[in-house]
């Protein structure tokens, strides 16, 4: 098993397309065709986590946070990075970083973090744009049935809850191939008119290398007229945050003793008390003060994310209760579903879970 076996899986859960611009994700240390002998899993790449999978005979790391965010100029080994990355080198052990790319799942980080809190009818709090693209395309009429079919097949038409979407339009098409040309309807050097559909379909902006694959292996046409353009609609299903229900309401001092103990965190710095009750939580994994106009916007009672500055908490308006649970504490539960979702792929193979603590943060 490769190291792209692994990799394809985990990108089935968060595409590469889903993470933010300013993000590094992928391989960020080795070469995707090394044999696995193991799988670490972790929050943060560090030394210590390097010498934890030698230790454990696992030589791919999976790890949440990307330890080369900017640019590396220079391996000198003068700082923690440098030194991460040479001894990750030096004992030829890749380094595999999901972040945003995660964070915007579904089934990620803010989805883990309603699961562990209890949260019910849950949807993404901000819904990603510029991942939906649409296809058209223009195929012989008698050929129209077997390439949709083709293009369904491997994701295309998928809108929210319905699959098999498309728009289709009957009309005539013209060409005429010059000396170089083989054209499969009609002869070189003549005008061809021909009865064609044109078929429009949308589908995830991750999926555009295999829609392309299928098209021309299936569209009868030696040359293959088409286009893609990217939608500025929003993806329901992909997106930052997520926001819930509890299955009971709580007042504010029990919702914060009972997130300070689901967190395990050393404290819980909020906003000020409203004295409401709590129902409706947003919830974002990280930093997440980017996000309290949403939270408040989406009717929640309360918003649980981390690293709030002084000046955001203000940003409350005495209609939301904002909940710093700490950036590690926030995200603490991540590598968990890394390994359950790479354990049931991969059966009889070692995933194994870090034991090791990243948090950079103490409380006395």
């Amino acid at each position: 098993m490769t190291i792209k076996d692994i990799t394809n899986h985990i990108e089935q859960l968060a595409p590469l397309a889903y993470a933010e611009d300013f993000d590094n994700v992928g391989l960020l240390v080795g070469n995707y065709n090394t044999k696995v002998t193991g799988v670490l899993v972790t929050l943060d790449t560090l030394e210590e986590t390097v010498e934890e999978a030698i230790q454990k005979n696992c030589n791919l790391i999976v790890s949440f946070h990307p330890i080369i965010f900017s640019g590396l100029k220079k391996l000198n080994g003068n700082n923690y990075v440098e030194r991460t990355v040479l001894k990750a080198i030096k004992n030829n052990i890749a380094i595999y970083a999901t972040h945003t790319a995660l964070d915007n799942s579904n089934n990620g980080v803010s989805a883990k973090m309603c699961e562990v809190l209890g949260l019910q009818n849950t949807n993404i709090l901000i819904p990603k744009k510029g991942i939906i693209k649409k296809l058209t395309t223009y195929v012989p009429y008698s050929d129209a049935n077997t390439l949709r079919d083709a293009l369904f097949k491997v994701g295309a038409g998928t809108i929210g809850n319905y699959d098999h979407c498309s728009f289709n339009v009957e009309g005539k098409g013209s060409y005429r191939g010059n000396e170089n040309s083989n054209p499969t309807i009609g002869n070189k050097g003549e005008l061809q008119f021909e009865e064609e559909t044109c078929i429009t379909v949308t589908f995830n902006s991750f999926l555009e290398g295999k829609i392309l694959k299928t098209l021309f292996n299936t569209h009868p046409y030696e040359e293959v007229a088409y286009e893609i353009i990217t939608l500025e609609n929003s993806n329901q299903h992909i997106g930052m945050g997520m926001i819930g229900e509890f299955p009971e309401e709580m007042n504010e001092v029990k919702f914060l003793e009972f997130i300070k103990k689901t967190f395990k965190t050393g404290c819980v710095r909020h906003s000020k008390l409203l004295d409401k009750k709590i129902k409706k939580v947003a919830v974002l994994g990280g930093s997440g003060s980017f996000a309290i106009k949403n939270a408040i916007r989406s009717g929640a009672d309360a918003y649980i994310s981390s690293d709030f500055k002084y000046h955001e908490f203000y940003k409350a308006e005495e209609r939301i209760l904002l909940a710093d649970v700490g950036h590690y504490e926030s995200e603490q539960f991540t590598k968990n579903l890394l390994v359950d979702y790479l354990t049931k792929k991969f059966i009889n193979f070692a995933i194994i879970l870090s034991e090791k603590s990243t948090n950079p943060i103490h409380y006395i």
